[in-house]
């Protein structure tokens, strides 16, 4: 989910629970892979950052296969500077339904989480962040028809 979310422009990712390890491999990928501004952190309260959003001015969206779908609203929360995505990966308290702004679908079908932020990030930005050049990565692949062409940046 963290590394979707990098790639596909997000700023950061907040991560329910205590999971160091999961922490030092999405920096290390940012390290390599470049995108310096985005920022990983562990929350011990998710109701509480959702809360803190919303008091600052934020607007939370819930993605749900039960909500609104995205086609229905993707112009309205495209014109949200302050977005908090809240992904769920098992089964969700009905808390975070009543306490989003909006509650989003991909899909009314059972998905993965994964796509469905990669689908509504990509709809978000209107697929300008498959443009985007991580201009400080240590690491980058040149497109090519075929073949592998990987050239390191620090190195030169």
């Amino acid at each position: 989910m963290a590394l979707v979310a990098r790639a596909f422009g997000a700023r950061g990712v907040f991560i329910d629970g205590y999971d160091e390890s999961l922490v030092n491999k999405v920096r290390k990928t940012v390290e390599y892979w470049g995108g310096s501004y985005f920022e990983v952190r562990l929350v011990s309260d998710p109701k509480g950052l959702v809360r803190q959003w919303r008091e600052n001015g934020g607007k939370v969206i819930h993605l749900t296969m039960y909500g609104i779908n995205l086609p229905e609203v993707e112009n309205r929360i495209r014109e949200i500077d302050n977005l908090l995505i809240v992904v769920g990966s098992e089964k969700v308290e009905g808390w975070y339904y009543t306490n989003a702004d909006f509650n989003v679908a991909v899909s009314n079908q059972p998905h993965s989480e994964v796509a469905a932020l990669a689908i509504l990030l990509d709809r978000l930005y209107k697929g300008d962040e498959l443009n985007i050049v991580f201009r400080d990565a240590k690491i980058r692949i040149i497109p090519q028809e075929r073949g592998k062409k990987v050239i390191r940046t620090d190195e030169q």
